[in-house]
């Protein structure tokens, strides 16, 4: 077996502990699934914040789905654990109350309008029948789907169905939503107004945890990413803290180097040590970072 075929070395991060996993939305400690001799998940320790949007990321078969199962109480562990709001994911009649779930296939009933749809999922919740016509009408504007009340589930494009699945995971309120991949084939304008979306749930208290693709878009909503490779945890990001800046030096000559700054004040001590030893520097330039380079530096695999 050749060094790229072996599975990466799991990244040393404590496991969760203290009084940050309090009030923690989510808290797995050495999470493992195992499928016959097959390991899909590997003692993933991780803690998602609550109000936080987290996004979950690596290549196709890296565990994603199967974490986002586990959390859903959909898969059971074959051992370790797992917490949502502190209840364990091994009593699902305490958790699904709280959680939203839109897995990456989406099912509609035929024959229902999409008041129907939202209607009988509202009474699969058990929330008052005075209530829901509100309710309704609330998650209909949220997802800009007003002038579709009326149509019948199937006649909707795909972006309109996963925009009803979006609503009808929120009809219940649910304080953690689960979303499996609701960018895959959704046109630009879609996606903008998922993200729009997103962020308005962030800011009622709601937290979302997101698996995409699409790292560019999951950068711009989110607050703090898991990264995955073949069942490993090989990195957790708060993409909210100060991050250092990479900038592209120009030599005299046409040669260039990248270096990493912490802010604009050790960008002018790296130029100044750099002129100092005899390397003159004809300009500077931002280089490129971001949750791309970062998900690249942690991992051997790809996105496709």
């Amino acid at each position: 077996m050749t060094a790229a075929e072996s599975s990466p070395t799991p990244t040393m991060i404590p496991g969760p502990s203290g009084p940050e996993t309090d009030d923690a939305a989510v808290v797995t400690s050495r999470l493992t699934k195992a499928y016959g001799k097959n390991t899909a998940l590997s003692e993933v320790s991780v803690v998602v914040p609550t109000g936080s949007v987290c996004a979950l990321i690596g290549p196709n078969g890296a565990g994603k789905s199967t974490l986002m199962s586990i959390v859903a109480t959909l898969l059971k562990p074959t051992y370790g654990t797992a917490t949502v709001f502190g209840r364990s994911t091994t009593k699902p009649a305490e958790i699904r109350p709280l959680i939203g779930y839109v897995p990456d296939v989406l099912g509609t009933y035929a024959g229902l309008t999409v008041t129907e749809y939202l209607r009988f999922f509202a009474d699969a919740y058990r929330i008052p029948r005075d209530d829901q016509q509100a309710i309704v009408d609330g998650l209909l504007e949220l997802v800009d789907l007003e002038t579709k009340r009326d149509s019948d589930v199937n006649t909707l494009s795909r972006g309109m169905k996963q925009r009803i699945a979006l609503a009808r995971a929120l009809v219940h309120q649910p304080k953690l939503l689960i979303l499996d991949e609701p960018a895959s084939g959704l046109d630009p304008r879609a996606r903008v107004e998922l993200k729009d979306i997103l962020l308005h749930l962030q800011t009622m208290g709601t937290t979302v945890l997101i698996s995409s693709h699409i790292l560019g878009e999951l950068e711009a909503m989110c607050s703090h990413a898991i990264i995955l490779e073949r069942g490993h945890l090989v990195g957790f990001e708060d993409l909210g803290a100060p991050a250092e800046r990479a900038v592209v030096v120009t030599f005299t000559g046409g040669g260039t180097e990248t270096f990493t700054v912490a802010d604009e004040d050790a960008q002018v001590e790296l130029v100044r040590k750099l002129v100092a030893d005899g390397r003159p520097v004809v300009s500077v330039s931002e280089g490129v970072t971001g949750l791309e380079e970062r998900f690249l530096a942690l991992t051997r695999g790809d996105l496709n």
